[in-house]
């Protein structure tokens, strides 16, 4: 029997879809679904980014709401549609890697090589070295000699017109090592405090959310799925925050829940990407220009593939199952928020 909020889904899931033509439209034929109109960031000449989160890629695993078997599939889509669009760069903020598997990450950058623009990342929970890991985690160290523009984390590096900074909110083996909540570490809200009041206009990316956008998760527990379970969230977040806010940044980034959604703390906009493993598998695109940002939500498979995302995720867990209740309702609602 289906019960209210998987109705709900359903409902909105086909209420997101009726803007395709053809449900067998290619990857690529999209012209993307606008999920924000924000007045800033602004940049005097146009600059295109796009941003993947949580592929999860997985080699040596299938199953479960992420759809293993199909994350290299979804990341290629993703890239092979990047290709197309002009963009000057590609961003992740973060969970490359099922949980950071070495042979994992090769798979990432095999699939990445295809890229003709750099692609820079900060690492998600799933990233980072991990006490229950029974693998060899490369540490944070390595992760930013492979994906930060500076070899750093943190990092600041311009994207055409826009200063795009990367945070770690995962951790490390030395910080959360037995847990996968998130934190920014005082010396990095230091290093921000230094920073941010040099850059004009800029975007920031980290995996883990602000905590109005994890309180979206509980109002949703609260009057929809009462068992769902809250997935790790940022701790000590006020001093992030208050640095953030002070300095005045326009728009952050992050992944980590899955579902496209936006919030704002403290006058920070925060646009959280879907992930590209399982449903709505897409990525975004962010168009930076003089009269502020667009960001898109573009497919990175087919309409099957959709159907098949969403079913899986629907049904493995009652929090699997919130999580795409709360995406679908989502996708039926772009624009999330317009400031045009």
């Amino acid at each position: 029997m289906i019960d209210r909020s998987e109705m709900k889904a359903f409902r909105a899931v086909a209420h997101a879809g009726a803007g395709m033509a053809d449900p067998t439209d290619r990857v690529g034929a999209h012209p993307g679904s606008v999920l924000a109109h924000l007045d800033r960031p602004r940049a005097a000449e146009r600059t295109r980014l796009a941003v993947i989160a949580d592929p999860h890629v997985a080699t040596r695993a299938d199953g479960t709401s992420k759809l293993f078997e199909h994350t290299r599939t979804h990341l290629r889509g993703a890239v092979a549609d990047i290709r197309d669009r002009g963009v000057d760069a590609v961003l992740s903020v973060g969970d490359l890697t099922k949980d950071g598997e070495p042979w994992n990450y090769d798979a990432v950058d095999d699939i990445l090589d295809a890229l003709d623009v750099p692609f820079y990342a900060v690492p998600g929970n799933h990233d980072v070295p991990k006490a229950g890991d029974d693998h060899d985690t490369m540490p944070v160290s390595a992760f930013a000699d492979r994906y930060s523009p500076t070899g750093q984390l943190p990092f600041v590096v311009e994207v055409g017109d826009v200063p795009v900074v990367g945070v770690n909110s995962s951790g490390s083996e030395d910080v959360l090592y037995d847990s996968h909540d998130g934190r920014v570490t005082a010396a990095d809200v230091a290093w921000l405090a230094d920073t941010l009041p040099e850059l004009a206009d800029p975007i920031l990316l980290t995996h883990f959310n602000l905590p109005a956008m994890s309180e979206q998760l509980r109002e949703h527990r609260d009057h929809v799925e009462p068992e769902m379970a809250i997935p790790p969230v940022l701790r000590d977040p006020q001093p992030f925050v208050d640095v953030l806010a002070d300095n005045d940044v326009p728009l952050m980034v992050t992944g980590h829940l899955h579902l496209p959604s936006t919030a704002t703390q403290q006058g920070v906009r925060e646009v959280m990407a879907p992930t590209t493993c399982s449903f709505p598998q897409a990525y975004l695109l962010v168009d930076v220009g003089p009269s502020g940002t667009t960001v898109r939500q573009i497919p990175c498979t087919d309409h099957a593939g959709l159907r098949t995302g969403f079913s899986e995720r629907l049904t493995d867990t009652v929090t699997s199952r919130g999580l795409t209740a709360m995406a679908a309702v989502r996708c039926a609602d772009f624009p999330l928020v317009d400031e045009r």
